[in-house]
C-alpha cells in the first residue's frame, strides 16, 4: 500500500453524467414491451446505481423472473439504441465535470475511477463518446454486487494499492454513500444529482463540481 497516491472514485449516473432522460426513456420503453404500467419518473430516479436486476426488481417487486430478465434485456437494448442514435449528447456531462476531472488528473498522487451501476459496454461507451481517459480503474455492475455491497471500492483499492484512509467516493445516491461508508472510505455527496443530497448522511457535499478540488485539499491537506 502505498501512502502517497490518492484515491478518488465518482460514480457516474448522476454524478459525472447527467442521463437521467436517457434512463427514464429506456426504462419505460422496456416495461411497455412487456405490457407492464411505466413506473414514474421519480421513482425510476429513486434506483439510479443501482444493478439492473435490482432496479427492476424494486421498480416492480411482484414481477416473476423471467419478466424481470425481458425488461432488463428490453432496457439494454433501448438504451443502445438511443446511445447510437444521439452520441455523445446522449447522456452529457454535468457542467464542470470534463474541467475538474482534468484538473485532479494532473495531480500527480492522484488516480481517478469509477464505481458505477453501468455495465461495462456502457461505460467504455460514455468514455469513448467524452473522451474521457484519466480513470486507471473502472469497476461496472457486470463483475460485482449490486451497490450498496461494498465489493467495487475495495476492489478499486487493491486494484491501485490505496488505503481506505486514502479513498474518497462521490456519488449523488444513497447506494454511493452506503457503499462508500462500508468499504470505511471518505464519502462525498453531489447536490446536482437524484437523490435529496442533504438526507445521503455523506461525509461532505458539494453544490458545485468547481468545489472538489479545494475539498479534496482540505480533506488530505498535512
Amino acid at each position: 500500500m502505498s501512502e502517497d497516491l490518492r484515491l478518488i472514485l465518482f460514480d457516474v449516473d448522476g454524478t459525472l453524467a447527467d442521463s437521467q432522460a436517457a434512463i427514464t426513456g429506456a426504462f419505460a420503453t422496456s416495461f411497455a414491451a412487456q405490457d407492464l404500467p411505466v413506473p414514474s419518473r421519480d421513482d425510476i430516479l429513486s434506483i439510479v446505481g443501482l444493478s439492473l436486476p435490482v432496479a427492476v426488481h424494486q421498480l416492480a417487486p411482484r414481477l416473476e423472473a423471467a419478466r424481470v430478465e425481458a425488461v432488463v434485456e428490453g432496457y439494454k437494448t433501448a438504451y443502445m439504441t438511443a446511445r447510437q442514435a444521439a452520441g455523445a449528447g446522449h447522456t452529457p456531462l454535468f457542467p464542470g465535470a470534463q474541467e475538474v476531472l482534468e484538473a485532479l488528473n494532473a495531480v500527480p498522487e492522484y488516480l481517478l475511477g469509477v464505481a458505477t451501476g453501468k455495465s461495462k459496454r456502457g461505460l467504455d461507451a460514455l468514455i469513448s463518446a467524452h473522451a474521457l481517459s484519466c480513470f486507471v480503474t473502472q469497476q461496472v455492475a457486470d463483475h460485482h454486487p449490486s451497490k450498496p455491497h461494498p465489493s467495487m471500492v475495495t476492489t478499486a483499492m487493491a486494484e491501485t494499492g490505496v488505503t481506505a484512509a486514502q479513498t474518497v467516493m462521490i456519488g449523488d445516491t444513497s447506494y454511493d454513500i452506503d457503499m462508500g461508508r462500508a468499504a470505511g472510505v471518505t464519502t462525498i455527496a453531489v447536490a446536482w444529482g437524484y437523490h435529496p443530497a442533504e438526507q445521503l448522511g455523506a461525509d461532505y457535499l458539494i453544490r458545485e463540481f468547481a468545489e472538489l478540488p479545494s475539498l479534496l485539499r482540505d480533506i488530505w491537506k498535512g
